[in-house]
């Protein structure tokens, strides 16, 4: 397993993200990559990809459609907020509808499944973009690589909708955040069920405040949206 040399391990991070739910088709595609210079980690669902794109950190992503548990499109729209690095979605006959959705999403092509290496090799990019630094507010302090937030120096363990729900208020401290922006940013819908983002938002909160003793608030305004309220840190 790999990692960036500019890493706090002191490694580099691996060239392509590999997410396919054929464990043998990814495990043959991975040798064949290696083979050709790629280093490569190998997942298989949708939500193990943004995991992993946030702790490995890779140059690219390949996606075989149709991915389970988090969609190609869904992966692609996410990652263009957590990890902004190019995807590139795969798929056989089954998997072109999907496919189709995650090019709208941003994907940059969309090649065959089985994998042609020749094919895709070239689309990787050569450079790395930059790492994104860590955000503070008040006592929070959110690492967007690396997945971890901690609070007065306590770490917090948040699943990754509740994770990119807190980043994206961090992001937007102090302005009232409407619940359809957080919903299309997050969800890629204006039309989320109105429980699923209150209940995502809740348990933000209460983590923060319960798990963390964090100063900081998550306000609901009604009518509009949130708003996270950034407290001073006392010295």
């Amino acid at each position: 397993m790999t990692h960036d040399e500019n890493g706090r391990d002191g490694v580099r991070p691996p060239d392509l993200l590999l997410s396919d739910p054929d464990a043998d088709l990814a495990a043959a595609a991975a040798a064949r990559f290696e083979a050709a210079g790629v280093t490569t980690v190998v997942c298989h669902d949708g939500a193990e990809a943004l995991l992993q794109a946030g702790a490995r950190r890779p140059a690219a992503l390949l996606l075989g459609a149709p991915l389970p548990v988090v969609d190609c499109a869904r992966v692609t729209e996410l990652v263009a907020r957590l990890h902004p690095v190019p995807v590139v979605v795969a798929a056989g006959a089954d998997g072109t509808a999907e496919a189709t959705a995650a090019l709208d999403a941003g994907a940059v092509a969309y090649v065959a499944r089985p994998y042609r290496i020749e094919e895709i090799v070239p689309l990787l990019p050569r450079g790395r973009a930059p790492v994104p630094v860590p955000l503070v507010v008040g006592d929070i302090e959110l690492d967007p690589v690396g997945f971890h937030v901690h609070v007065r120096g306590r770490q917090l363990k948040l699943p990754v909708r509740e994770f990119m729900v807190l980043r994206y208020l961090m992001e937007h401290v102090g302005r009232v955040v409407p619940r359809a922006e957080l919903s299309r940013a997050l969800w890629g819908t204006d039309t989320l069920d109105s429980n699923t983002l209150t209940v995502h938002v809740r348990r933000v909160r209460n983590k923060l405040r319960q798990d963390g003793g964090s100063s900081c608030t998550i306000d609901a305004i009604r009518g509009m949206g949130y708003r996270l309220e950034a407290a001073r840190v006392s010295r």
